[in-house]
């Protein structure tokens, strides 16, 4: 017994010894994993930096679509010079893809944010699948009521994104490209809120000619210079911000919008620059000839949305209204081609777009400018408006419309109507600030859109719908209703004028058009 007793105690000795000495050899312990934590301070998707107290929430989608009938563009659409024959693209397709980064934290003077969103796309009339870098959108920062960056236009009020997929009905929205601003939004207590912002200027174009053409087929000349190039008269040319001169100030925009359960409500103002360029027509000596006084148009508009839900849970209307002056970005902002126009069948229908307009007789080196006129602002007015019907909870209908309408006063018609081909001679005496038109020449003009969008909501992230777009352009007028020389026509068209001045050219007739626009998108957005 005392030697099992013995082996006992020294085995039990030997592993307390061998125990201790691989105690002794393991590692310290290590701290515990840093999980990324749930941030539930601004909604859903918000995760913590670890580390820090910054919130982020990581988004973005993807998109696919296609448009028949749109003039082979998904911007402008007909508008922008479709001459309807071999030439004209009828399909387009694009993918888009963007990424959004949305950081947040507080700060004594209330939350900080930081946003951007980035994407690339292709858009393709059956020549490349090329992908292109598409850029970004937003890029800003918001803190104590300051929101400066790439944003969202503080004029603007209704979403033509959330109703249609087509965005070359006339409008004033800015949030599918962005906007730069720079602005301060007071909160004053129960959905009231006022903002005054400085942001990029939204210029259309500034005709300005020198002399006029005594020929059926001649084209009248440009002012030169112009950010960035001579204006025109060619539809379908992209001319925004020809005719201008470099930026002075940028446009001041301010809101007062009031946000309740039953909607919301905004009063909108905005002064915009209108600083022609030179009158020259020369490349040298520009500023020798002199330049049209600065002026300053202005956009005064409204905005209504109203919520339904005692039709249709998520059921809406809304509408925006604007009357402007030597503004007309505040109207049609989307249109790189502010001239619209476009031709079928032996028939055409025009309409030129400008923020001012301004001619002269002659401008030699040295002045002074002969028969000179200042800036004559353009005139204009919009409503649009529609309405979002839920049939289910997953399948709902948008329809949509509005008219927009130009209007010129006496002297700039006469100066378009010289460069048209249809002033009152003799040339080139009875040009600039002593330009007539010939009767039946009137570039007033209008033009009218109403559509439908349906769309299935597969899930809350995955979409498909189908749109139908129809268009009515009420024309611009010339004498027997005819064109009187190149001054309009776009590209490949089919039209020909070579008459003399004075008798009816053999070329198309000017009629109001009208198209209709397909198109179908799948969309589907991706959250954490």
């Amino acid at each position: 017994m005392k030697m099992v007793k013995s082996l006992l105690l020294g085995s039990a000795a030997g592993l307390v010894a061998v125990s201790a000495g691989q105690a002794a050899d393991l590692p310290v312990k290590a701290k515990p994993v840093e999980y990324v934590k749930v941030c539930s301070l601004y909604g859903a998707g918000f995760y913590y930096m670890p580390g820090t107290d910054i919130c982020l929430k990581i988004g973005g989608y993807v998109r696919a679509e296609t448009t028949y009938h749109s003039n082979g563009n998904f911007g402008q659409g007909p508008t922008a010079g479709d001459v309807n024959n071999r030439t004209t693209n009828e399909f387009v397709m694009r993918a888009r893809a963007y990424i959004t980064a949305d950081a947040r934290e507080q700060t004594a003077w209330g939350t900080a944010r930081a946003y951007v969103a980035v994407g690339v796309a292709t858009t393709d009339v059956g020549n490349a699948l090329t992908p292109s870098i598409l850029g970004f959108n937003r890029a800003f920062i918001q803190w104590a009521g300051i929101t400066a960056g790439i944003t969202q236009s503080f004029y603007d009020f209704m979403s033509y994104a959330a109703v249609s997929y087509r965005a070359f009905w006339p409008n004033s929205d800015t949030g599918d490209a962005g906007w730069w601003v720079w602005a301060y939004t007071a909160q004053l207590g129960n959905g009231l809120s006022a903002s005054i912002s400085a942001e990029q200027r939204r210029m259309s174009q500034i005709v300005c000619t020198v002399g006029g053409s005594a020929s059926a087929t001649g084209t009248p000349t440009f002012c030169s210079g112009g950010n960035p190039a001579a204006s025109s008269l060619v539809v379908g040319t992209s001319t925004i911000g020809a005719g201008y001169g470099g930026i002075q100030s940028p446009d001041i925009v301010g809101n007062i919008r009031i946000d309740q359960t039953w909607g919301s409500a905004q009063v909108m103002a905005a002064a915009h620059e209108v600083n022609a360029n030179y009158y020259g027509s020369i490349s040298n000596g520009l500023s020798e000839t002199g330049h049209p006084g600065d002026r300053w148009g202005w956009a005064v508009g409204v905005g209504l949305r109203l919520n339904a839900p005692f039709i249709a849970q998520g059921d809406y209307f809304q509408m925006q209204a604007a009357y402007v002056q030597g503004a007309m970005g505040y109207l049609d902002k989307g249109n790189n081609t502010p001239n619209f126009g476009w031709e079928r069948g032996g028939d055409f229908g025009f309409g030129v777009q400008s923020d001012c307009v301004v001619a002269s007789t002659s401008a030699p080196v040295g002045g002074p400018v002969v028969n000179g006129t200042g800036c004559n602002l353009t005139t204009g007015w919009q409503v649009n408006a529609s309405y979002e019907h839920y049939w289910t909870p997953q399948f709902h209908e948008s329809l949509f419309g509005g008219i927009t309408e130009l209007r010129y006063n006496d002297q700039a018609n006469a100066i378009l109507c010289v460069a048209e081909g249809a002033g009152i001679g003799p040339f080139p005496a009875s040009t600039g600030s002593l330009a007539r038109a010939q009767a039946g020449c009137n570039n007033n003009f209008d033009i009218w859109s109403v559509g439908t969008r349906l769309q299935y909501d597969f899930t809350k992230t995955l979409y498909f719908g189908v749109e139908f777009l129809y268009q009515h352009l009420d024309t611009a007028t010339l004498p027997n209703n005819v064109l009187h020389n190149f001054a309009l026509v776009p590209a490949n068209n089919d039209m020909a004028c070579g008459v003399v001045e004075g008798t009816p050219p053999a070329c198309a007739h000017i009629k109001d058009m009208n198209n209709l626009a397909v198109t179908a998108r799948i969309h589907k957005d991706f959250l954490p």
